[in-house]
C-alpha cells in the first residue's frame, strides 16, 4: 500500500526503494553502489560519532571503517531478516567501529573500560536493545499507517472513490499536484467550503474560482485528487498527512 501512496502524493514515477536498490548492487551494478554509499555518509558520520562520542569527519579513520561496514551490511542484507537496510547497516557500523577502537587502543597499550571484552559485549548488547526498540516502533508505526489507509479508504468509499482511481487521475506533473494540494488546503481550512464538500461530496467550485488562479476546467479535471488530498489534510491521519510534506516535489 505504501507505493501506491507514493504515487498518489508524488505522481506515477516511482524511484526504486532502498531494498530494491540493494537488490541491484548485489547483482553487480557498481554505479548504483557508489551513488548509494555517497548519499548515505551522512548516516554513516553521525553512527560512527555516536559510538566515538566526538564529532567525525571523512577524513577520520573510524569514518573509512563505517563506510567498509555500510558496503558490508550492503552486500550482507535480506529483507528476509525482517528488518530494515538502515537499522540493520546501524548495528554493523557500531560493532565494527567498537572493534576498531578495542584493536587501536590494544596495540597501543592503553587500557580503557569501555573497551574491554566485558564493556565490549555490553555494548554490543545495548545495540540490539536499541535495535529491538526501534524495530518495535517501526512495527507499531507501520500498524498505524495501515489502519489510516483501511480509514481513508472507508472515506472514500463514501464518495465513490477508490486509491485506484486516485492513482490514475493524480496530476502528473509537479505544477499540477502543487495546485491540486493548494485548493486541497484551502477547502481544509475554510469550515463553510469543507463542510459544503462533507455534505453534498461535491467540490464547491464556484466558491474556489475567486481564491485560486486556475480555470474551473483544472478543478473538475483534478476533482478527485483534490477531494481526497482534503479529507486527509481535514481528517485525522498522522502518517498520511507525512506523505503530503514534499509531495509536490520531484
Amino acid at each position: 500500500m505504501r507505493p501506491m501512496l507514493g504515487l498518489l502524493f508524488k505522481g506515477k514515477r516511482r524511484e526504486k526503494s532502498l531494498e530494491e536498490k540493494v537488490e541491484c548492487i548485489q547483482k553487480g551494478d557498481e554505479n548504483l553502489q557508489n551513488t548509494l554509499i555517497e548519499s548515505y555518509k551522512p548516516f554513516i558520520a553521525k553512527t560512527v560519532s555516536s559510538v566515538c562520542r566526538r564529532y567525525i569527519h571523512e577524513s577520520d579513520d573510524e569514518f573509512s571503517i563505517g563506510l567498509i561496514a555500510f558496503n558490508e551490511a550492503i552486500q550482507k542484507y535480506s529483507s528476509e531478516k525482517g528488518t530494515s537496510l538502515i537499522s540493520f547497516s546501524e548495528v554493523i557500523i557500531k560493532r565494527r567501529v567498537i572493534d576498531y577502537i578495542r584493536q587501536q587502543a590494544k596495540h597501543q597499550g592503553i587500557s580503557l573500560d569501555y573497551h574491554d571484552d566485558f564493556q565490549e559485549e555490553q555494548a554490543s548488547g545495548l545495540i540490539d536493545a536499541e535495535l529491538s526498540i526501534k524495530e518495535y516502533k517501526d512495527h507499531q508505526d507501520q500498524i498505524m499507517r495501515r489502519e489510516e489507509i483501511l480509514q481513508l479508504t472507508t472515506t472514500l468509499g463514501e464518495f465513490d472513490l477508490s486509491f485506484k482511481e486516485l492513482i490514475e487521475h493524480s496530476p502528473k506533473h509537479t505544477d499540477a499536484r502543487k495546485n491540486a494540494m493548494f485548493i486541497a488546503k484551502i477547502i481544509a481550512e475554510n469550515d463553510h467550503l469543507k463542510q459544503y464538500l462533507l455534505d453534498t461530496r461535491r467540490l464547491p467550485i464556484k466558491e474556489l474560482l475567486p481564491l485560486v488562479s486556475v480555470s474551473r476546467k483544472t478543478i473538475e479535471r483534478n476533482r478527485k485528487y483534490i477531494i481526497a488530498i482534503t479529507l486527509i489534510i481535514a481528517g485525522d491521519y498522522v502518517f498520511l498527512k507525512d506523505y503530503l510534506k514534499g509531495g509536490g516535489e520531484t
